[in-house]
């Protein structure tokens, strides 16, 4: 029996890129050689936040949290997420995100679907807002699944009992033990050879109720 689910967010429950991306477009600015370096390893989480926010404060020395705000003011849910996770809970799985994003937008999505619990990365304020520094990495994108083994452990969970789902390749680091995965719509050729090498089901698509018979083999999602 299905005892809980941890969706990535950005490309699976929200419908946009990365979160990171989405403010360097705000800002005109880009990071898309940053972020090769860092998807292959060879830069840190820490260096590549602290390289995004050099590049916007290149723009615009002080950044308020509403500056950021505004940059997710489009963002839209995934088509069928908020009936997949009403769904879900209704049956009595818990319902996780883990998402190496921006904790500003990926909170009002959690907030959005009620989920049971979510982690995400982000910034320090100080008292009147403003941006200081990177905050301490919650979610590592390359070991996500150090976040899943703690809400199996703080939750009793049996990892053979557990599905993860993104769009990524570095979202297969989500699984532990024998827990399964589901690529969800990989937009990056990258991710799709990933999840390919890695013989998880890959669903096809921008309509998250598609991952239901996956969930729940022989089931279609109910009208």
């Amino acid at each position: 029996m299905l005892q809980a689910v941890a969706f990535d967010c950005d490309g699976v429950l929200a419908d946009n890129g990365s979160t990171w991306e989405t403010i360097h477009e705000n800002f005109g600015t880009n990071n898309s050689g940053t972020l090769e370096l860092f998807l292959s390893g060879k830069v840190s989480e820490e260096e590549f936040i602290e390289e995004d926010i050099g590049r916007w404060r290149g723009v615009q020395r002080m950044i308020h949290r509403d500056d950021i705000m505004r940059c997710f003011a489009g963002t839209k849910l995934m088509d069928g997420a908020r009936e997949v996770v009403t769904e879900l809970q209704k049956r009595g799985v818990f319902v996780a995100i883990v998402s190496s994003g921006v904790d500003l937008c990926v909170g009002t999505i959690a907030n959005m679907l009620k989920v049971d619990d979510w982690a995400a990365n982000g910034f320090v304020w100080d008292d009147d807002g403003w941006l200081v520094e990177g905050a301490p990495v919650r979610v590592r994108s390359h070991q996500k699944g150090i976040m899943v083994d703690k809400l199996a452990e703080i939750n009793g969970f049996e990892t053979n009992k557990i599905v993860c789902v993104g769009d990524s390749g570095t979202d297969l680091s989500m699984r532990i033990g024998d827990s399964k995965f589901i690529g969800f719509n990989p937009i990056r050729e990258s991710s799709r050879r990933d999840f390919e090498k890695a013989e998880v089901d890959i669903i096809e698509g921008r309509d998250l109720r598609s991952i239901w018979p996956k969930l729940f083999p022989g089931e279609i999602f109910p009208n």
